[in-house]
């Protein structure tokens, strides 16, 4: 009884110390490593691998500013519209319509401004609103009747094709002329200023810089596990030697007259569409439910998650996007076709499942898609470079796509094997 009486009840300290986390992390070994998520560190060697080999066989062109700042260029509508498909890929879903909707937006937006006389920003806003009308159709179709997506937008695009030839009335391509469409990313005066080219990326850069130490400090604060401030150091670091190389070599690629081009318009509105939908998928709740939805549908109905919401209004957005990028390939180009380009939506999904987005749901970030995009475009760039046909550019990408699928699904299984 005396023993039970001067035992003491545990203090917050000792309950605190019971649980606190081991400031060590245990060493793994090669197959644990390989079933832990490796994240972009994959994509980013065999984009380093791709720079090196082309660097190489091209004699520095590869690496020259004159063509990186085109490399970046016509990597862009792949990029926007692969944010799209990143976003529908998030669900479990697939979108076969995007690159129908992106030519239909551009379609919509030069028929109104060149034979209707619309003022360009009104001509352009209602070629995005056509991509969302046609990607709210799609979202209708499949989480309301409950169609499977790969019909349902197979069918759109089959669909778009011909109305894409009924709008342009048999006119095989549309010359865009409106000066402020052609500035986009057309003419030679779509770039930014210095003082925004070199001064937003760098408030971008603070701003991130910030957010990582803060976090740090609050989880240190919290007693969780943080990463070293050696690591911590090295992120920044790296980020910061990215961006300000590529920046600079921007600035100084050599344009008409002696002058120098600059950071392209159509590059930063794919940045700061990227920067917005990263914002809105790891920073608001309706991220969240996007991926608890892709994760297991199920579950998150259960959970209260209007799971038909979701998905009807990630289809509009896959759609809107795709718009944009159609509109700036339309820009970029002067001019508007009724072909859809035959590659483009095979580099889209490509560029968003090379980049680790997953295409069974849950899984995957935005910025992958930059890796992936990257990673497509430089290989048509280099073979272009090194004189190679699209023969032998279609079949290293689909070979490039199939082993990204393969990893995939790879590394789930080996985390559903550990437990993960």
């Amino acid at each position: 009884m005396s023993e039970i009486i001067d035992q003491k009840p545990p203090t917050s300290q000792s309950m605190a110390t019971a649980v606190e986390v081991p400031s060590y992390i245990q060493r793994q070994t090669l197959s644990q490593l390989l079933r832990g998520d490796l994240g972009f560190i994959p994509v980013l060697l065999t984009l380093i691998a791709i720079t090196v080999y082309f660097a190489v066989t091209t004699n520095g062109l590869f690496l020259a500013p004159e063509n990186l700042s085109n490399l970046l260029q016509q990597i862009i509508t792949i990029g926007v519209e692969g944010l799209g498909v990143t976003l529908v890929l998030l669900l479990g879903e697939i979108d076969l319509s995007v690159a129908a909707v992106g030519t239909l937006g551009a379609v919509a937006m030069g028929v109104l401004s060149e034979r209707l006389g619309v003022p360009a920003w009104e001509a352009i806003l209602a070629g995005v609103l056509v991509g969302a009308l046609a990607g709210c159709i799609n979202g209708v179709f499949t989480a309301i009747l409950r169609i499977p997506s790969f019909i349902v937008t197979l069918a759109s695009s089959i669909s778009y094709s011909g109305l894409l030839l009924y709008l342009l009335a048999g006119q095989a391509t549309l010359i865009v002329h409106d000066p402020t469409i052609v500035s986009i990313a057309g003419s030679s005066r779509s770039f930014l200023p210095d003082v925004y080219g070199v001064g937003l990326p760098t408030l971008a850069l603070l701003l991130y810089a910030a957010g990582l130490v803060w976090d740090h400090v609050v989880r240190k604060r919290a007693g969780l596990r943080t990463k070293s401030l050696l690591l911590l150091i090295g992120q920044i670091a790296l980020v910061v030697i990215l961006v300000e190389g590529t920046i600079s070599i921007l600035e100084n690629t050599p344009g008409p007259g002696g002058t120098f081009l600059g950071v392209p318009n159509s590059a930063a509105i794919f940045f700061g569409l990227l920067l917005a939908l990263w914002l809105v998928l790891t920073k608001t709740r309706y991220g969240r439910h996007i991926y608890a939805v892709g994760g297991n549908a199920e579950a998150a109905r259960r959970a209260g998650i209007n799971v038909t919401f979701i998905r009807v209004t990630v289809f509009t957005m896959c759609s809107a996007l795709a718009a944009v990028g159609g509109i700036l390939a339309a820009s970029r180009a002067n001019a508007v076709a009724s072909q859809i380009s035959p590659s483009l939506l095979l580099e889209s999904i490509a560029a968003a499942v090379i980049g680790g987005v997953s295409l069974f749901g849950g899984r995957g970030s935005v910025w992958s898609i930059v890796l992936g995009a990257l990673i497509i475009g430089s290989l048509e760039n280099g073979l272009d470079l090194r004189s190679q046909g699209t023969d032998v550019k279609q079949m290293i990408e689909g070979a490039v796509l199939i082993i990204a699928v393969a990893i995939d699904a790879l590394v789930r299984r080996a985390q559903a094997r550990s437990g993960r």
